[in-house]
């Protein structure tokens, strides 16, 4: 056997049936990787520091025998360490694909021992950096839209995921974001990815959803996450399926998602947006969440949203001519999943 060179196209598309292994360092492994890959690192990150140092400050020679040395130590740690991956997720075949930063020589070093060991190595060209820009391309191309839009509390999340169960192509951004927006999305969440990660996962959603897909509705940031600027401007030419349910029915849809949370979290966020909530509303809010009246307090709340969402509903591109209301008495998806696709079956909207 030998090592096979691959390219970015071709790693895609084995990506979802062969084992990706990242031999760069934990460092930049946790920062972003690509989804699904597991680590296999070659240095620790403190090892990759020196070798670099050594590169950039005496020769390529110095940094490789600093590198071998390290090397040398974990060869056998890191064929047991692919093997008991392998074990892990049964998968029973040889063949792998690894890849580094650039495709140079920590890929080389550590596909040339595993192929010696026995396995089938492909490796990326141009490594993870290629992946990089095969995920901003991703970006910029066009796609056939559908966007679920409501004010707060409108059970969106929970009618997207009900398209998804009725075989409808969905991309949940909030879930890829691990974050629901709004000032309050983040509470009891586990913490974000960084921005990089975000988008490595957006692009393969992107990639297999090859058909026409529904989106919620969302603000360009979710949390910390921007998202990215190209896609962005194809979101906000696509039509819109606006559920509009009565503010009460919102109201207590939203006092039972989010009156259960920590009530000093949920303080925490309303100070976060007191510049635009403003001085008043934001005392009188605070007061009620500190005396339990989480109604009261969540109903203001729910006006400054339902404010600022329509004046972001009517800016986008075409708003006048994309935006399809439909009234709905509730929140609840089972009945409004018959409604959305009745409106849609009967407006020649097609299905997603």
């Amino acid at each position: 056997m030998s090592v096979k060179k691959i390219s970015i196209n071709e790693f895609i598309n084995l990506s979802f049936t062969l084992p990706v292994f990242d031999v760069r360092s934990p460092g930049e492994y946790n920062h972003a990787h690509i989804p699904g890959g597991f680590n296999l690192p070659l240095f620790t990150d403190e090892q990759r520091k020196e070798v670099g140092t050594a590169y950039k400050q005496q020769s390529k020679q110095k940094a490789i025998k600093i590198g071998v040395d390290f090397f040398g130590k974990k060869m056998k740690a890191m064929i047991e360490d692919v093997e008991t991956t392998l074990k892990k997720i049964k998968y029973d075949s040889n063949k792998i694909l690894l890849h580094c930063w650039r495709g140079g020589m920590r890929s080389a070093g550590v596909a040339w021992l595993l192929d010696l060991y026995g396995f089938e190595v492909f490796v990326l060209e141009g490594g993870y950096k290629t992946y990089r820009n095969w995920v901003l391309e991703q970006f910029e191309k066009e796609y056939e839209i559908k966007i679920l839009g409501g004010f707060t509390g409108s059970g969106k999340t929970e009618l997207l995921q009900s398209l998804k169960d009725s075989k409808q192509k969905v991309i949940d951004l909030e879930a890829l974001a691990n974050h629901k927006g709004s000032a309050f999305g983040g509470i009891g969440q586990d913490p974000q990815p960084s921005q990089e990660m975000f988008e490595n996962k957006l692009a393969v959603q992107l990639f297999l959803t090859t058909t026409c897909f529904w989106l919620e509705d969302e603000s360009q940031r979710i949390g910390k996450i921007n998202i990215p600027h190209s896609f962005w401007k194809t979101i906000r030419k696509a039509p819109v399926y606006f559920i509009d349910i009565p503010f009460l029915e919102r109201l207590s849809f939203i006092e039972k998602s989010y009156g259960v949370l920590d009530k000093e979290k949920l303080i925490e966020a309303v100070l976060r947006i007191q510049k635009r909530l403003g001085p008043l509303e934001t005392q009188t809010t605070i007061n009620l969440l500190s005396e339990n009246r989480i109604r009261e307090a969540f109903a203001i709340l729910l006006k400054y949203y339902d404010k600022t969402y329509l004046k972001a509903l009517y800016t986008r591109e075409h708003a006048d001519k994309q935006l399809y209301k439909i009234e709905l008495a509730s929140t609840n998806p089972a009945n409004n999943i018959l409604q959305l696709l009745a409106h849609l079956k009967n407006n020649n909207d097609g299905t997603a």
